[in-house]
């Protein structure tokens, strides 16, 4: 499995990162970007989106798992 980077900056992804792009972008997208971005992308602070990040988990979201 290739290592997955951000479109934007080339940071390396976590699978959180990947399946939040996933869930608030595109389910269906190839290129992906890091939290850092997708805040810049909705203008919110990085710990807003790692909130949604849990939230989602505890909601049970499959793209979380």
């Amino acid at each position: 499995m290739s290592v997955k980077t951000c479109k934007f900056c080339g940071e390396k992804l976590k699978k959180d990162w990947i399946a939040l792009h996933k869930k608030l972008l595109d389910v269906d997208a190839k290129e992906y970007f890091c939290i850092f971005c997708l805040a810049d992308t909705f203008g919110c602070e990085v710990e807003d989106l790692e909130i949604k990040i849990e939230e989602f988990k505890e909601q049970g979201c499959i793209l979380f798992k």
